[in-house]
C-alpha cells in the first residue's frame, strides 16, 4: 500500500510508520520536524514532508509533492496532535485555546481534503484512521479544547462516511488508549496546578504501569486499514476495549445501528421518565 500518516515524527505516528515500513508498505510522513534521517535508514520506502498540518498552504503544498511522486494513496492516517492550551476553560488564553482546537481538527481536515483525489485512485477500497481520544466521549476538566477538538474530529468522521457511503471508502475514528506518550510526559511536566490533581494522578499512574498497549493499537489501526474491516466506516473504535477484530463480520449489521458513534441519550434509554 501507499500510506499517507501525519505526525510521524513522534509518538504513535513514528511507531505506526515503522510498523507500516516493516510490512512492506511505502509510507509518506507528514510532521513539523525534520526527518530526513529516518528517511535514510529507509531509502526509496519512507519519504517525508515537513509540514504543519494546521497550515492549509502547507498541506496543499506536500500533496502537491505526494500527487507527483504517487499515481494514488491506498490509507491515510491522522495521527499529528497536540494538547496545547491546558487549563481551567474560562480563564484559558483565547489565542492559545483557537490554536489547539486548530492543531488538531483543522489539521485533520487538512489532510482529509488534500488526499482526497489521490484516495479516489486507490485501486483498492481506501482507508482512512483518524486519532481521536481523551475528551472525545466525556468531559476532560482542564482538557477542553483538545477535547472539543476530539469531540468534533468523530463527528467529521461520521459526517464524511455519510457522505462518502456510494464510495468503496472507509473512514473511522480510533481512540488508542492511554498510552505513554510525550503528551503523559507534558502532563507530569506542567504538574497538578495546571492539569488538575487527578489527571496528574492519572498520569503518574499511566506511567508507572506503563500505559496501554502501543502494539494493541497499531494493531487496530493496522486491522482498519485491512480488507477484514471492509464496510466498517464511521465508528469511533477504542483499540484496549473493543472487539474490533470480529466487527468485519457483522459489518452490515453495524452500520445500520449508531453503536460505535457519538450520540444524545434520553431518559427513557436509562429507564427513566422524566
Amino acid at each position: 500500500m501507499n500510506c499517507v500518516v501525519t505526525g510521524s515524527s513522534t509518538g504513535i505516528g513514528r511507531a505506526l510508520a515503522e510498523r507500516l515500513l516493516a510490512r512492506g508498505h511505502a509510507v509518506w510522513g507528514l510532521a513539523r520536524s525534520d526527518q530526513s534521517e529516518f528517511s535514510a535508514k529507509h531509502p526509496g520506502k519512507f519519504r517525508a514532508t515537513r509540514c504543519d498540518v494546521a497550515q492549509w498552504p502547507e498541506v496543499a503544498h506536500a500533496f502537491a509533492e505526494i500527487t507527483a511522486a504517487w499515481p494514488h494513496v491506498d490509507a491515510l492516517v491522522c495521527a499529528a496532535g497536540l494538547q496545547g492550551e491546558i487549563g481551567r476553560a474560562l480563564a484559558a488564553d483565547p489565542v492559545h485555546w483557537g490554536a489547539t482546537v486548530r492543531a488538531n481538527l483543522d489539521g485533520t481536515f487538512h489532510a482529509l481534503r488534500a488526499c482526497d483525489a489521490l484516495l479516489a485512485r486507490a485501486p483498492r477500497r481506501a482507508k482512512v484512521v483518524c486519532f481521536s481520544g481523551g475528551g472525545a466521549t466525556k468531559p476532560r476538566a482542564n482538557f477542553s479544547a483538545y477535547g472539543v477538538a476530539k469531540t468534533a474530529l468523530v463527528r467529521l468522521v461520521e459526517t464524511i462516511a455519510e457522505e462518502e457511503r456510494s464510495r468503496a471508502f472507509d473512514i473511522n475514528a480510533l481512540a488508542p488508549g492511554a498510552i505513554n506518550t510525550r503528551l503523559t510526559d507534558e502532563v507530569l511536566a506542567l504538574g497538578p496546578a495546571v492539569v488538575g490533581e487527578a489527571e496528574f494522578a492519572a498520569a503518574q499512574k499511566q506511567k508507572a504501569a506503563g500505559g496501554s498497549s502501543m502494539e494493541k493499537a497499531l494493531d487496530c489501526v493496522e486491522w482498519l486499514l485491512s480488507p477484514a474491516s471492509d464496510g466498517i466506516s464511521g465508528r469511533l473504535i477504542s483499540a484496549p476495549w473493543d472487539p474490533w477484530s470480529t466487527l468485519g463480520a457483522h459489518a452490515a449489521g453495524l452500520a445500520a445501528t449508531d453503536i460505535y458513534t457519538l450520540r444524545r441519550i434520553v431518559p427513557e434509554e436509562r429507564g427513566r421518565k422524566w
